[in-house]
This record gives structure tokens, sequence and C-alpha cells, in this order.
């Protein structure tokens, strides 16, 4: 028979669990099933990880939570944590940089990575600096961050693709196949797709240093605490130096 101390501490718990999460003892993750490699993507066993897959197991394991993650449309990530829709999701953890457009749907903690975009191309392009992308055609993600950075090459086009988790390979594909020139998109992802190809080349890359983070309804505060206090406490344990060295150890860590 339980205490009276042990049984007000488990209603605490599940007090807070309550008001923690939308479902008691989960975390529901707004992702993609994209092949994000290093960050994110699932393997051949259906598992998915990653830097940001196991960063998110360790974060739920501090919190005492159990992560499920949401296969949506990229353009979709957003409107599905809107506070007027009952939405049943916590999060969107999916290679995300913060942006003020996005700010206005979510709350942000604070980054667990400095990210480059970079520019790949095929073997045979030239192409090797932005002021070389003129008359091109350079495909990316719609309404990214990457595809953003179009309008700052002087007369290139760009080509938008919807964010299917079948997106990269569609714009791999156009690009071997000449319907585009070129393609941004985070450098880490384009680094694995060259390494994967040899037709294909990384042309230059942006050192924008994007901060990637997770966004967080606005409905609940308490949550966004809890993730911020558990993701400063990875960093002074030097717990997320030691994940980043493993999925990305090419770059160096940038929070030390």
């Amino acid at each position: 028979m339980q205490s009276a101390e042990a049984l007000s501490a488990n209603l605490e718990v599940s007090a807070t669990q309550q008001s923690l999460t939308k479902r008691p003892g989960y975390l529901n993750i707004v992702a993609s099933d994209f092949d994000a490699r290093p960050m994110s993507y699932i393997n051949e066993a259906g598992y998915r990880t990653g830097y940001e897959p196991e960063l998110a197991r360790i974060v739920c394991d501090r919190l005492n939570l159990k992560p499920v993650w949401h296969n949506l449309p990229m353009e979709d990530f957003y409107t599905s944590l809107d506070p007027t829709t009952n939405s049943k999701y916590d999060v969107v953890w999916f290679n995300q940089a913060i942006t003020p457009e996005r700010q206005k749907a979510v709350s942000f903690t604070q980054p667990y990575g400095l990210f480059d975009e970079a520019v790949l191309v095929k073997k045979s392009s030239a192409v090797a600096s932005p002021d070389q992308l003129t008359g091109q055609r350079i495909g990316g993600l719609a309404d990214s961050t990457n595809i953003a950075l179009v309008k700052g090459f002087s007369g290139a086009q760009a080509i938008p693709y919807p964010g299917s988790d079948k997106v990269l390979p569609e714009m791999l594909a156009a690009l071997r196949a000449g319907k585009i020139d070129a393609l941004i998109d985070d450098e880490l992802v384009l680094v694995v797709a060259a390494e994967e190809d040899i037709s294909l080349r990384l042309a230059f890359t942006l050192p924008t240093k994007a901060p990637f983070a997770i966004g967080v309804s606005k409905t609940q505060p308490l949550l966004l605490s809890q993730l911020e206090n558990a993701l400063s406490e990875l960093i002074a344990d030097g717990t997320l130096a030691e994940l980043w060295t493993t999925w990305i150890p090419w770059k160096p860590f940038p929070f030390s």
C-alpha cells in the first residue's frame, strides 16, 4: 500500500505529464520520413535515427517521455501546431531553422546546432561560386530557408519542389536529368548526396550558420521550458558535443 507521500508524489508527476504534453507520457513530434542523413533518416529496419532523432530520445528520456514521430508534408509543419485546431502534436522537430515567419507560429527552443547551406551541381558543371549561377535553374525545397537564398544569386531562377518525403530523390533526379542546373539544400544533406553519387559535386558552401531548434506549440510554455532546460544540461555536461561528434564528425561542435 502506498504511503501518503508516495501517492502525492505520483499525483504530482501525473499532473506534470498531463500539462507537459498533449498526450501524457508521450512527445508527439511533427517530422518527415524524408532521408536527411546525417540529421535524420529511417534505416532499412524501419528505425528512425540520425543526429536529431537520437537527440530527441535523450531529451525525452530526461523528461520521462516517449518520442513519437509523425510523417507530415513539410508545408503542413506549422499549421499542424495551430492552437485553434486542437492539434495532437507537441513540437516540430525536423531540420528547422529559426526564422521570423516560423516564430509567428511556434516558440523555438535554443538551437541544438548551427548549419550551413550549399549548392550541388553535376561534376561536369563549371559553377564554383554564386556569381556563376546567372541564367541557371536552381532547385530547392519550396518555402524553405534554402530556396529563399536563390534571390541573392543574380540572374538565377528558383525552381521550388513540394516538401514530400521523396523530395530529395526527386530533386537529385532532376539535377541528373538536366531539368535543373543546381540544387540548394542543407550542406550536410548535400555532402552525403555527393559522396554517394560520383557524377555530382558540391559547388560551394554558404556559411549561413542557420540555428536549428525545436518548434514548440505556443499553448505549451511548460514544455518549452523543460526542453530548454534539457538542452542546456546536455550542452553543459558534454552529451550534445558527443552526439554531434558521432553524427557530424567533420564539422566542429558550434557550442564549445
